[in-house]
């Protein structure tokens, strides 16, 4: 690398030295989704049920176990209905210090939902992780990034401390309404499992069937930049894709490997965005910042007629 090279125009300072910030974040989605595609006939899709109830029942059991052997604590996204339907899965989470964050109620879509249904849903959601956790959630990333034109606000109504679902920058930057502003910490589809590995007939995502080798080059080489240019390396998985055995043994290889390059901040969300509102404050560091909505409506130069 050419010493003067700068592919990160602000990179922020990270604790204690460290290169870069990282985050290996999970969302719980269990069966919710399953529910959610197929609510008349979920129950008959047997064979489904069970590789989605593999997540809580016996993935996050390993990796907890995992992050345990590492002395890391991270963030967990999860739907409150399977707060409700998995609360082990949840307790084992938190007592072991981690972050339970808010991934909606049962994996709706906010972008397809109206104002009042999405604030009924989010609202809903926070109660029970309130009631199951004893604090409110101080983070948030809409299911399947459907994020809306509604979603800040509601964000912003509750004092959320910051999302997750957009994918706008190598570091944390901030989303404004105008009127009040929160931080968004993003990560982008190569970080995601999702489309490394996802197959499922009746979800309707056939990925091609590849080693976990395959996808560790794009999660290595994406962290291996973010440490090189000072960035954030937040990467999302799901307990019943990646908590798999093969899978998750490549997980953890890559964490390890992470931790014996070193200079890396292994947190969870909560704890990085705290990090960067300290910068703020201090006048240390300032990020950029999105106006949200960008646009009020359709553009109109494709509502001319022509």
């Amino acid at each position: 690398m050419p010493a003067n090279r700068k592919l990160i125009a602000n990179p922020p300072p990270w604790p204690n030295g460290a290169r870069c910030a990282v985050a290996f974040t999970f969302d719980m989605d269990a069966d919710s989704i399953l529910h959610l595609a197929h609510h008349q006939n979920a129950n008959n899709l047997v064979a489904s049920m069970s590789t989605l109830q593999y997540g809580p029942r016996v993935a996050m059991p390993r990796i907890l176990a995992f992050y345990r052997e590492m002395g890391v604590k991270q963030t967990f996204f999860i739907p409150a209905w399977c707060i409700e339907r998995y609360p082990g899965a949840v307790e084992a989470a938190l007592a072991d210090g981690h972050e339970i964050a808010h991934h909606g109620y049962l994996h709706e879509h906010p972008n397809e939902l109206s104002r009042e249904q999405e604030a009924y849903w989010f609202k809903r959601s926070i109660e029970v992780i309130e009631r199951f956790t004893g604090s409110r959630p101080v983070g948030y990333r809409a299911p399947a990034y459907k994020f809306s034109q509604n979603t800040l606000d509601l964000l912003l109504l509750e004092e959320f401390a910051y999302d997750a679902s957009l994918m706008g920058d190598d570091v944390p930057y901030r989303l404004s309404n105008g009127r009040s502003s929160l931080l968004e910490m993003p990560s982008h589809y190569a970080l995601d499992d999702w489309g490394h590995y996802m197959f499922s007939r009746e979800l309707d995502y056939k990925m091609p069937i590849k080693a976990p080798s395959h996808a560790m080059d794009v999660f290595r080489a994406e962290f291996d930049a973010a440490w090189r240019y000072g960035g954030m390396w937040i990467s999302v998985w799901h307990p019943f894709v990646s908590g798999r055995l093969a899978r998750f043994d490549a997980v953890a290889d890559l964490m390890e490997y992470m931790a014996e390059k070193g200079g890396v901040w292994f947190a969870p969300l909560r704890d990085i965005a705290a990090h960067i509102n300290q910068l703020i404050a201090s006048g240390t560091w300032t990020p950029r910042t999105d106006q949200l909505p960008q646009y009020p409506g359709p553009i109109p130069e494709l509502n001319s007629g022509h």
